[in-house]
Order: structure tokens, then C-alpha cells, then sequence
């Protein structure tokens, strides 16, 4: 499937039945257009034919982000055409390619913290703040961080790892940088930091 066509009916994955005739309006593209990507995405597995309409479940648009990706088109090209519930999926099952054991949203109580993803491997968590913003300023940064140095460390007392390590992932940024040793990384480099994490352990607040 052409990796332009993937991302233009990105944008017209909308859970439910839908026409070709509202995806072509959705995508902006002819007709003609609409129902080829259709079926390129039907052939792909996503998105199924019935009763004159195309029905797509919530997990058809990350499907097709990850398809996009492994096709070649750039993470943070992805990343924007996705919804926030789609961004922590995506971080997630970046995660899972790295073999760690993931979660998400995971609820902690009394006090009541909420966790967007976390990844377990060999006894090491790394716990994940999803920032899905526009622009992300220093003063933004830093009060994310703090809370998630606050959840880390919540965290441990309930959990049955060696140690964990808080980090931020966003949307846009150029490279990975940290503040108080906590590490803010941009959703394009997650792969490669997650492949050398375990190397980098000494750098990280754990």
C-alpha cells in the first residue's frame, strides 16, 4: 500500500459504519480514491465490509499508524494524525517490540495517581507520562516531571520490581533530554531508547 494513501485515509478511521462517500469527505480525496484506500485497508485487515459500509473498530487507526510506520513513514509524521488514547497506544506498543510487559492507565490508589504506560523488563520499570501537545515549554516540562517523579516513587512501594525509572514521552521535540535526570523523550527516538535503556541505566533518576 502506498505510504501517502495510508495517511490521507488516516484521518477517515472513524469507529463505527461509514460510506465511501463520508470517507472521501473525511480524507478529502475522490470517490474513486476513498474506496481503493478502503479496500487497501480491508486487505491489510482493517476495517471490515458490511451492510454497504465499512465498520472500523478504535484500534483500526493505531493498526494503520503502525502499519504506516513499518512502511517507513516517520513516528512523529504518525503520531499527530493520531487522538491521545491513540498516542499511548503507539507508546506502548513500542514498548511490546522491545519485549517489555506493558500496561496502560494503570490506577493507583490512596492517593488516587494514574500511570499512562508501563513497561517491565528484567525486574526494571520505566513508567511513561504521554504528552500529546502542540508545543511543549520548559515550566510545562518541569511540572510534568515532578508528578511523574512523584508516581515512580508511589509506585515502588506497591510493586514487585528492582527499581523503576520515570520518563516523559512527546510529540515534538528534536532529541531526547532531561531534566533532573529524568528523561523527556520525543515519540520518534522511544525505539531507540527503549534498545538502550538498560545501557544508559547510570544516567536515569531510578
Amino acid at each position: 500500500m502506498n505510504t501517502q494513501i495510508l495517511t490521507k485515509g488516516l484521518k477517515g478511521i472513524i469507529p463505527g459504519g461509514i460510506s465511501v462517500k463520508d470517507f472521501s469527505m473525511a480524507t478529502q480525496t475522490s470517490e474513486d480514491l476513498a474506496a481503493k484506500i478502503l479496500d487497501n485497508f480491508m486487505q491489510n485487515g482493517i476495517g471490515v465490509y458490511k451492510d454497504e459500509l465499512i465498520h472500523f473498530e478504535e484500534s483500526d487507526r493505531l493498526k494503520t499508524g503502525i502499519l504506516a510506520i513499518n512502511m517507513g513513514v516517520p513516528i512523529d509524521e504518525i503520531s499527530v494524525l493520531l487522538e491521545w488514547q491513540d498516542f499511548e497506544s503507539l507508546t506502548a506498543e513500542i514498548l511490546k517490540s522491545r519485549d517489555f510487559e506493558t500496561m496502560c492507565n494503570v490506577i493507583l490508589t490512596k492517593p488516587r495517581m494514574q500511570i499512562d504506560v508501563i513497561g517491565i523488563k528484567s525486574g526494571i520499570a520505566v513508567l511513561i507520562d504521554c504528552k500529546h501537545w502542540n508545543k511543549m515549554n520548559q515550566s510545562a516540562l518541569e511540572k510534568a516531571v515532578k508528578k511523574q517523579v512523584e508516581r515512580t516513587r508511589y509506585f515502588l512501594l506497591k510493586a514487585k520490581v528492582q527499581a523503576a525509572v520515570p520518563a516523559i514521552v512527546t510529540l515534538y521535540q528534536n532529541e531526547t533530554k532531561f531534566i533532573d535526570r529524568v528523561p523527556i523523550v520525543p515519540i520518534h527516538q522511544l525505539d531507540a531508547f527503549c534498545d538502550e535503556f538498560y545501557g544508559n541505566l547510570e544516567k536515569f533518576r531510578s
